[in-house]
């Protein structure tokens, strides 16, 4: 665990870059600064690892105060990225990964498949990038031997100051993406510095929002971050449409999904106009005997509504197009009501069907996640 405690840091007499800063970051969890310019952001990550000295509180590394840690110690326990990647030009990409274990004296065979190992973690291979120069490489490609570096000796604290800020926002994504498989895999202590709140919401566990002069405004989850700001400022710097950003960080439940009447393909036209007149609708959906979802069906339209009673469901059934996985969030259901202009979206367990979520039960599902307040889109 990270621990600032009363942590501040001056630059003058009354001016602060970060100002008696209280807060802890658990093992293994992903903690994103973000905050305009000026708000102190990359000052608090260096005391971290003592690029910069905090005038007053101490920084606590699992209970130890890391002014008493040998710096050299305390940062060969820390990975570093930065935006520019900031790799070694005069060293090919094997070597630049290699520059932490041989710092630490490992041996050439330890080191070698350190190397190659990271490579393939960060999914670039040894055999093609191992030998090139980072001039031969993309800015995605540097950026991602920059974290493979930074892992070199498998340290259990990175420091991450926006890491992808100067790749194009295509690779950043991508990127975005492979780094939290990663994290999923390594559970690193990271601490990441962006001032993008998209990016924020999509990486961190938690986020810390700090307004200039160093002043935390508010410490926690992407969705209570969006959902419930603590401050006018993190209202604002979050932004008006945080509803719509919310979006991307609630999970889907299963009590948020409507529960239209369920038909087998056996079933017969006559059985599906008394199920979905009962249910007071106008379609049913269809579902294999395993669970399966088949499609649907409905009751306008003149290919339904004189289609002799005695027809299974299995003749006029219509794919379910707009359907999504149970574990996504509410903004991929959003998404895929949109690409396929739906008024609903059938949500799925693997091949399970277990309920469909409406305009109106997502929206319900947004509120519910902020505690029934009025949702901003």
């Amino acid at each position: 665990m990270i621990a600032f405690r009363e942590v501040s840091k001056r630059y003058g007499h009354d001016a602060y870059a970060v100002d008696h800063l209280n807060l802890e970051i658990r093992s293994g969890e992903l903690a994103v600064l973000v905050g305009p310019s000026g708000c102190g952001k990359t000052t608090t990550l260096k005391m971290v690892n003592r690029l910069v000295e905090p005038s007053s509180g101490r920084i606590e590394l699992d209970g130890e105060d890391i002014a008493t840690i040998d710096t050299v110690t305390l940062r060969r326990g820390i990975g570093y990225v930065i935006q520019t990647a900031g790799l070694f030009p005069h060293l090919r990409v094997a070597e630049n990964v290699a520059s932490v274990p041989r710092l630490l004296g490992w041996d050439k065979a330890r080191t070698k498949a350190r190397v190659a190992e990271l490579l393939e973690l960060v999914g670039l291979d040894p055999g093609r990038f191992g030998r090139r120069y980072p001039h031969e490489l993309s800015g995605g490609q540097q950026q991602r031997v920059g974290v493979a570096r930074a892992l070199g000796g498998d340290p259990p604290v990175l420091l991450m100051d926006e890491p992808f800020g100067a790749v194009d926002p295509i690779a950043r994504e991508r990127l975005q993406g492979e780094f939290l498989h990663l994290q999923a895999q390594l559970k690193k202590t990271v601490i990441f510095v962006t001032h993008d709140i998209e990016e924020a919401v999509t990486l961190g566990d938690r986020i810390a929002v700090l307004k200039q002069g160093g002043v935390l405004q508010q410490y926690d989850t992407p969705a209570d971050v969006l959902g419930r700001p603590a401050t006018s400022f993190v209202a604002d710097f979050v932004g008006a449409d945080r509803g719509l950003r919310r979006l991307a960080v609630t999970p889907i439940e299963k009590t948020d999904l409507d529960a239209p009447p369920v038909l087998s393909p056996s079933s017969t036209m006559a059985d599906a106009r008394a199920a979905i007149t009962a249910g007071d609708g106008r379609w049913a959906v269809v579902v294999e005997p395993d669970g399966a979802l088949a499609g649907w069906v409905e009751l306008d339209g003149p290919a339904y509504a004189h289609a002799p009673g005695t027809d299974t469901v299995a003749q006029h059934t219509r794919p379910f197009e707009a359907r999504v996985a149970v574990e996504e969030s509410l903004k991929a259901a959003f998404a895929e009501m949109l690409k396929y202009d739906a008024g609903w979206v059938a949500v799925l367990d693997g091949r399970h069907y277990l309920g469909v979520l409406t305009p109106e039960s997502l929206h319900a599902a947004l509120r519910r996640s902020v505690g029934g307040q009025p949702v901003e889109v």
